[in-house]
């Protein structure tokens, strides 16, 4: 039999969630590994077809691998591209729709001579699918690549020796390793595709985090440092702009986004020309503060002609770095976080004035990527929902998209926690809200629950109201009978920007009693049995599981992942200074109350809850030393029950599968031996 596509409302039917008495199957740790993600969502200019990077875990590489998919939109089943260990990236489809274009780091034989070299490089391949052939052949491989007037335009990667007095002495004492003096910098090339004749356009020994090419060629836009570290990019960085025929270069003056901003350490991003190649739009984010995304307009000789500071519609945060002009039209299209969603919002930008701004997912969606056909007219886009994991959706520009793709077949048969946007009141009045998660099928009347409040990261940032899986802690305890709130407590992002600036200058106190609030009110209710809470998080969360901690001694256990214990220490240490320059609201010396007051080392004397911690042995953005602290602090002083486990390798986040599962399986016994008192063999 032919399997042809499905008419709308019959796929509609098909992926509907099944009844309760159908889901046979109760959540399982092991379950996490088998979800497969969804992301870098592209669509052909013709609009009959989508590519995207599809995520997987694989056991035996003990990592998550990436690999190509694509379906034809409405005639047959998504087929897969690749079948590589290597990790593909930054798909594109040529204008034509006859090849895809993408990123691979691939090693073969000895990998001493590129292309595989394990360096990334860029390779084609047909669309309809077939051998993927390496066009680039760099050495330390090719950092970013975009498409345009029939090339491929590309940034390589070399060695730039950094000229002061001390540079032939670095150089004659070769055995130590210095803090500066030698940076990799980014050239951007050029390569034809008809004649494959590779061409130098700029090398001006720039670091280039990211660029964008105008549709004839003739302007290049660029996010660029004098430094390859991150302390660079978050204070340091600049929008540039090179006319390629006159060879001209204009860095953009930025006292909007520095002096101006509320404050100067924002990370640029993104740069994007508009469709007729005279508007430049780029992004700027900040720790604490609300984004902002600029427009200018660019005359001939690239003076500015005008610019914009992009107003967000209601109580929208601007979220990720995809911003995109609609094909064909002055309308600049973003994602926003908006009360656990995350929308897609287009506004009309004509004339130096922002125009109607319109909401093209309307209702509960949580937008990953999205993408335009080449009339503007049809897109594409990844959404996680409540019944499902990030999946393809397809639509007319604004009409309701609907469901192309199923994923996560197994997910069919999951008994799936009930959940929904719990409210409360913050002592001062505030309404605050959170994602609670209970057990499938549980009522009221059922009696109260233990209760584990799982605390994410950022802070700005958000728990999106979907569907989740994940090591924090999602799913997994609502499998086992538990309650999870996960509060989207003060300086959380899509609550509007005084929501989100309340907590400047007040961490370690108001977010700390906005979750405690909400715990309160879920005790009240006879959701949460106040004798059995336990409290989790990673990064911020696991600050603020410290913070909750030392606050009081209502826990029964804690988990705290690579949480900071000490804002001095991590003004030292972290890649990114800037996020506590925020919110302490200045340098150590300036305000060193402040930094006493934020540091739940000021008041561990207090903690009495029995802690697990979790750290990566080379995590720069919480470095090691603050699990250490908290450890040695717990254990050889306090003589509270600890546990200090640390993930060989690792970085800010866990890349492995056997970590994962480590940390998931330490979280369970723990809590269920320290909360509801299960004997450990």
């Amino acid at each position: 039999m032919k399997r042809g596509w499905l008419p709308a409302t019959i796929a509609a039917a098909l992926f509907a969630q099944p009844a309760l008495a159908e889901r046979q199957h109760d959540i399982t740790l092991d379950d996490f590994f088998t979800i497969q993600g969804m992301s870098q969502v592209q669509l052909s200019a013709d609009g009959t077809q989508a590519v995207w990077v599809q995520s997987y875990w694989d056991e035996a590489a003990d990592k998550n691998l990436n690999d190509l998919w694509r379906v034809q939109l409405g005639s047959q089943m998504p087929e897969r591209l690749t079948f590589s260990p290597e990790k593909e990236s930054q798909p594109r489809i040529d204008p034509a729709g006859k090849y895809l274009y993408f990123l691979r780091a691939e090693k073969r034989d000895e990998g001493k001579q590129p292309p595989y070299n394990g360096k990334s490089q860029v390779f084609r391949m047909p669309l309809s699918g077939g051998e993927a052939v390496p066009l680039t052949r760099e050495v330390n491989g090719v950092r970013h690549f975009e498409l345009a007037d029939g090339q491929l335009w590309f940034t390589g990667i070399r060695d730039h020796t950094e000229q002061d007095a001390f540079t032939q002495h670095r150089s004659a004492n070769k055995g130590p390793d210095y803090g500066h003096g030698t940076v990799k910098v980014n050239p951007l090339y050029r390569l034809d595709l008809q004649n494959f004749r590779k061409t130098l356009v700029i090398d001006d020994n720039k670091v280039v985090w990211d660029f964008d090419v105008s549709a004839d060629g003739t302007r290049l836009a660029r996010v660029t440092t004098t430094d390859n570290e991150l302390i660079f990019l978050e204070g340091w960085s600049s929008v540039e702009v090179y006319d390629v025929d006159d060879d001209s270069n204009v860095v953009l003056e930025d006292s909007a986004w520095r002096e101006q901003a509320p404050s100067p350490y924002g990370w640029l991003m993104h740069p994007k020309w508009s469709p007729d190649g005279d508007k430049l739009a780029w992004r700027i984010d900040y720790d604490g503060h609300p984004g902002q995304m600029f427009v200018a307009k660019l005359d001939e000789r690239l003076k500015v002609e005008w610019q914009l500071d992009m107003q967000r519609p209601g109580k929208a945060t601007l979220n990720g770095s995809d911003s995109r002009w609609l094909p064909g039209s002055n309308e600049l299209c973003y994602r926003g976080a908006e009360q656990g969603s995350v929308k897609l919002f287009c506004t009309e930008v004509a004339k130096g004035k922002q125009g109607e701004t319109r909401t093209l997912t309307k209702g509960d969606y949580v937008v990953g990527s999205y993408a335009f056909d080449g009339r503007g007219k049809n897109m594409v886009l990844s959404h996680n929902a409540l019944n499902h994991f990030y999946d393809l959706y397809q639509g007319k520009v604004g009409k309701t998209p609907h469901r192309v793709t199923n994923i996560n077949p197994q997910t069919d048969q999951w008994k799936l926690p009930q959940i929904s946007r719990y409210r409360w009141t913050a002592p001062d009045g505030t309404p605050v809200e959170g994602i609670l998660e209970l057990p499938p099928g549980y009522k009221k009347s059922d009696g109260p629950l233990p209760l584990v409040v799982q605390i994410h990261g950022g802070p700005t940032a958000a728990t999106p109201y979907a569907l989740a899986h994940r090591s924090y802690g999602r799913a997994t305890f609502a499998a086992k009978g538990w309650a999870l709130l996960s509060p989207n407590y003060r300086g959380s992002t899509g609550y509007g920007d005084q929501f989100l600036v309340d907590l400047i200058g007040n961490e370690h106190e108001i977010e700390v009693k906005d979750i405690e609030a909400g715990v309160d009110a879920l005790i009240r209710e006879g959701i949460a049995d106040g004798n059995k809470l336990a409290v989790m998080g990673w990064s911020n969360g696991g600050y603020l599981t410290n913070a909750l901690i030392s606050t009081n001694n209502r826990y029964k256990a804690a988990s705290s992942g690579a949480g900071v214990f000490d804002q001095r220490l991590q003004w030292l240490l972290e890649d990114t200074p800037g996020h506590v320059l925020n919110y302490m609201e200045g340098l150590p010396w300036e305000k060193p109350e402040a930094y006493t007051h934020g540091s739940s080392l000021t008041h561990a004397g207090s903690i009495r809850t029995p802690t697990l911690i979790h750290m990566g042995e080379n995590d720069a953005r919480v470095p090691a030393p603050h699990a250490k602290g908290l450890y040695r602090t717990l254990r050889h002083y306090l003589k509270v029950p600890t546990e200090l486990v640390i993930y060989p390798g690792e970085g800010h986040g866990l890349s492995k599968y056997s970590h994962r599962k480590t940390k998931m399986g330490w979280d369970l016994a723990w809590f269920e031996h320290y909360v509801l008192g299960k004997e450990m063999n």
